[in-house]
């Protein structure tokens, strides 16, 4: 069994076992209990009623969180032309073609976001073995692959969060830091809740949310009530 560190367990004890919190008090108990020297982040996590082994049940997708994630994202675009301008005067930090993916080869990631125009991604597509394992593939999902270079890029610097069900039927994703105040982590809470909700596939038979925690990258996990958000 891991052993806990003292920070942990100290954090631990204001968390009452079993209970499930408001979403107000869950941001508020969640900063509290941060005990990282940085800004961490904070996570939701949604454990749902999914049947993974059904294609229709394996949520994919991307939100743009409307207070961001408080993370200054790198963003890298494989285009040629006019989509490569596009990136450029959009804020992308990286824009390129062939020569970039000659680096991404050889083992260079200074980079949080890849995107890539639809006819970059055949030769994309021979490093899926190097970005795949990285999540770093683009993916029309995710809205990565687009011919609209600047919505994609605007979108990335603005917060945007990507989300996959893993095996289990769960999906998470940072929804902002430590240091955002109350309202902007309950706004993005709700609209990362509002998302999923939103992609619920129609063949899920019973309750489709089981449960809800947030979490901050050194700290417990804090259950929120379901009912939380009704309102």
């Amino acid at each position: 069994m891991k052993k806990r560190s003292k920070k942990y367990l100290e954090a631990l004890s204001k968390v009452e076992k079993g209970k499930a919190y408001t979403k107000e008090e869950a941001v508020k108990l969640v900063k509290e209990t941060s005990f990282s020297k940085f800004d961490g982040s904070v996570e939701c996590a949604m454990r749902l009623n999914l049947d993974t082994k059904k294609a229709d049940q394996q949520l994919r997708g991307a939100i743009v969180l409307p207070n961001g994630t408080g993370k200054n994202v790198k963003v890298l675009v494989i285009a040629k032309g006019a989509a490569a301008d596009a990136a450029r005067d959009a804020g992308a930090d990286y824009v390129g073609d062939n020569d970039l993916l000659a680096k991404i080869e050889k083992g260079w990631f200074d980079f949080d976001t890849l995107i890539a125009t639809p006819d970059m991604m055949p030769a994309l597509g021979k490093l899926g073995k190097i970005l795949g394992p990285k999540g770093l593939m683009p993916n029309p999902k995710t809205g990565t692959v687009t011919t609209d270079t600047a919505k994609a890029v605007k979108d990335a610097k603005a917060g945007r969060v990507e989300y996959r069900t893993d095996s289990y039927g769960n999906v998470h994703a940072a929804i902002g830091k430590v240091s955002f105040d109350d309202k902007a982590l309950i706004e993005n809470l709700n609209a990362f809740v509002s998302q999923i909700v939103k992609v619920k596939p129609s063949t899920v038979k019973g309750d489709y949310i089981k449960n809800v925690t947030l979490a901050a990258t050194m700290g417990p996990s804090v259950k929120i009530s379901l009912n939380s958000f009704d309102n």
